[in-house]
C-alpha cells in the first residue's frame, strides 16, 4: 500500500509542476499607476505627467476629461472615454495629466493601469481582480489601431464596453486614444474588399460605445506658438517665431508634440534642462 501511496504522490507532484503558476497577488495601493502585460501588473512608483495647466489649445477636452476622471475617483457615475484625432495633440498626455491632478487632490482614490492593445483579451481576468478593491481604476489603452491585426483586441474591448454575462464594476472605466476615429476611410471605392468594410464597421461600432468621445485637431499658428511658450517661458527661453513654425512644417504638422520637441532643441542650445 505504501508503494501505491508513493506513486500517487509522485503523480500529484508532477501535475503541480505542469500546472500554470497562479496569478500573483497585487497590492493595488502600492503605486499610483501600473502596467498590465496580460498576466501580471508592474507598479509605476511615479506617474509621468505634465501639469494639467501646461497643456494648451485643448481647453474643452481638458475640462471634460478632468471632470470625468474626478467623478470616477469619487465613485460617481463616469464615462468610458475615447480621445481620437490628430497625432501629437496631447491625447495621452491629457489622460495622464488629469489622473495625476486628481490623484494629488484625492490621494488613494484612483489608480491608472496602462494596457498594451495586445493585452486586451485578458481584460476580463484583470477586472475580476479589481472588482473588490476600494480604489477606482482607469484602464488606459494608448494608440489603439483598428486594422485586421488588432481585430481580436477590438472585439475584446467592444465586449467589455457592451457588458457581458459578468457585469463590469462601476469603479472601473476605460480611456482609449487613437490617431483616427476610424482607420479605414469612409470614401473607399465600392469595389473595396469586404474585410476592409468590416474593419471600418468594427471601428465605428467600438467608437459608439464610449460615453465621452473627444476629437483632437491640428492647431493653428497662434495656438502652436502658445503651446510652445508653455514650455519655453518657465525655462526662461526665447525663440524666433518663424524658425518655430518652420520646425513644425518640417515635421509635418503643428502640434503639441512638435512644440515640445522644438523647446527641447532650444533648451539644448542654451545648455539648459527642460
Amino acid at each position: 500500500m505504501g508503494g501505491a501511496d508513493e506513486y500517487l504522490m509522485r503523480i500529484a507532484d508532477a501535475l503541480d509542476r505542469l500546472a500554470p503558476a497562479g496569478a500573483k497577488t497585487v497590492d493595488w495601493d502600492a503605486a499610483p499607476a501600473f502596467v498590465w502585460d496580460g498576466s501580471s501588473a508592474r507598479p509605476v512608483p511615479q506617474l509621468a505627467a505634465l501639469p494639467l495647466g501646461s497643456l494648451r489649445g485643448i481647453d474643452r477636452q481638458k475640462s471634460a476629461v478632468r471632470a470625468n476622471v474626478e467623478r470616477l475617483a469619487n465613485r460617481n457615475a463616469a464615462h468610458d472615454m475615447l480621445l481620437w484625432g490628430a497625432r501629437g495633440m496631447g491625447k495621452s498626455a491629457l489622460v495622464r495629466a488629469a489622473v495625476a491632478q486628481v490623484q494629488q487632490q484625492n490621494p488613494g482614490n484612483l489608480v491608472l493601469i496602462q494596457l498594451p492593445s495586445d493585452g486586451l483579451p485578458s481584460l476580463a481576468g484583470l477586472i475580476e481582480m479589481l472588482a473588490g478593491q476600494d480604489a477606482a481604476f482607469l484602464l488606459f489603452i494608448d494608440d489603439l489601431g483598428f486594422g485586421a491585426e488588432q481585430a481580436q483586441s477590438v472585439l475584446a474591448l467592444r465586449s467589455l464596453l457592451d457588458g457581458g454575462v459578468m457585469p463590469r464594476p462601476a469603479h472601473v472605466r476605460v480611456a482609449v486614444t487613437a490617431n483616427r476615429r476610424a482607420i479605414v476611410a469612409r470614401d473607399q471605392h465600392e469595389s473595396e474588399a469586404m474585410h476592409e468594410r468590416d474593419e471600418r464597421d468594427n471601428a465605428l461600432a467600438l467608437a459608439d460605445r464610449f460615453g465621452l468621445t473627444l476629437g483632437f485637431h491640428p492647431c493653428d499658428r497662434d495656438t502652436f506658438l502658445d503651446i510652445l511658450r508653455a514650455y519655453t517661458d518657465p525655462a526662461g527661453l526665447t525663440f524666433d517665431e518663424e524658425e518655430a513654425l518652420a520646425w513644425a512644417i518640417a515635421r509635418g504638422n503643428r502640434s503639441g508634440r512638435s512644440a515640445q520637441q522644438f523647446a527641447v532643441e532650444l533648451a539644448g542650445r542654451a545648455g539648459k534642462a527642460l
